[in-house]
């Protein structure tokens, strides 16, 4: 089966702010097809990488995260927002194009000499994945690349990241 991808994800110019083209992957998630299609071009994609864990970033991130690390018969950890994990965390903060957020991860995730994926779903400035980066690495793990949905070339975030990245789709605005 092969899916135009970009049929199935939506643009919305000035959200969340004026000056923002919002990529909504809603109408990706709405089809059987369209999230089959990408869970196994995903797994496909990374499976070289040989990770151990694929690593969802709140929220959207776990939507494939899980379904790929199905498909590669490996662990999902979660990468959650701050505020949004009990027991013993190590945090960070990070820019966004129109703010600041933070992500945390347990400390006791038990991820020394893994091998680890980062999945979200979209690449923009890189602030997301970089922290995240940052978190995984501060357990003793290797991240071995990062994939995601869509990719905003414009916004130059695969140059922060120091890691291969795989993108099912990317956009130049």
């Amino acid at each position: 089966m092969n899916v135009d991808i970009d049929k199935f994800v939506a643009s919305y110019p000035d959200f969340p702010e004026s000056g923002i083209l919002f990529r909504d992957i809603s109408p990706l998630l709405k089809s059987p097809e369209a999230m089959s299609w990408s869970k196994t071009n995903l797994a496909t994609a990374i499976e070289h990488w040989s990770p151990d864990y694929i690593a969802g970033i709140d929220a959207r991130g776990f939507l494939f995260s899980a379904l790929v690390a199905d498909v590669l018969n490996i662990g999902s950890i979660m990468v959650r927002k701050i505020g949004k994990l009990p027991g013993q965390l190590e945090s960070r903060k990070y820019s966004l194009e129109y703010g600041i957020d933070g992500l945390s991860i347990k400390q006791d995730a038990d991820l020394k000499d893994a091998r680890v994926v980062l999945m979200d779903d979209l690449l923009a400035t890189g602030g997301t994945l970089s922290c995240a980066k940052e978190l995984i690495e501060s357990q003793g793990a290797q991240v071995v690349g990062c994939a995601v949905v869509v990719e905003l070339l414009n916004l130059k975030g695969k140059d922060t990241l120091n890691c291969p990245i795989f993108s099912l789709t990317q956009y130049d605005d």
